[in-house]
């Protein structure tokens, strides 16, 4: 499972031109599933999201989690983020799990993140062609792969 974390000021999707979520200063996570992801790559994950200290504390050193500071996240998928682009041209997505792998560990990462967190974690739809726009603040932009922990 690979996520790209995004410290925002401001986040939405908009799918048939028309907002679906929107959130203030927050994270906008885009998420990407393998097929061989587990629960396990989801709890490890979401417990490094929700104790990730990128937020400004009082110093303006970044020392403060989203829950520190109890904000917003919205999460979108992202199949690409599996994009392989070592022969041609075009992309290769072959590393992306299937809908049917992918929907359900989507959800459940998007459950557990919420009550990991106890905030308000808004979403996307699943496969929807989505319109995403965000403004980055700072720019704070970090990746994790839960199958690099170390």
């Amino acid at each position: 499972m690979r996520v790209v974390i995004q410290r925002v000021s401001e986040a939405s999707v908009t799918i048939d031109q028309k907002i679906k979520s929107s959130i203030g200063t927050g994270l906008l996570i885009l998420l990407g599933v393998e097929p061989d992801d587990r629960e396990e790559d989801i709890l490890w994950l979401v417990k490094k999201i929700a104790n990730l200290r990128i937020f400004p504390d009082e110093n303006e050193v970044m020392n403060k989690s989203i829950v520190d500071k109890a904000l917003e996240m919205l999460v979108i998928s992202q199949f690409t983020l599996f994009a392989s682009t070592k022969k041609g041209n075009r992309p290769s997505y072959i590393r992306a799990a299937r809908p049917e792998i992918a929907i359900p560990l989507y959800e459940s990462f998007v459950k557990e993140l919420q009550r990991a967190s106890q905030l308000t974690v808004k979403t996307g739809t699943f496969g929807a062609d989505m319109k995403v726009a965000l403004i980055n603040d700072g720019p704070v932009t970090i990746c994790m792969d839960s199958k690099n922990k170390e």
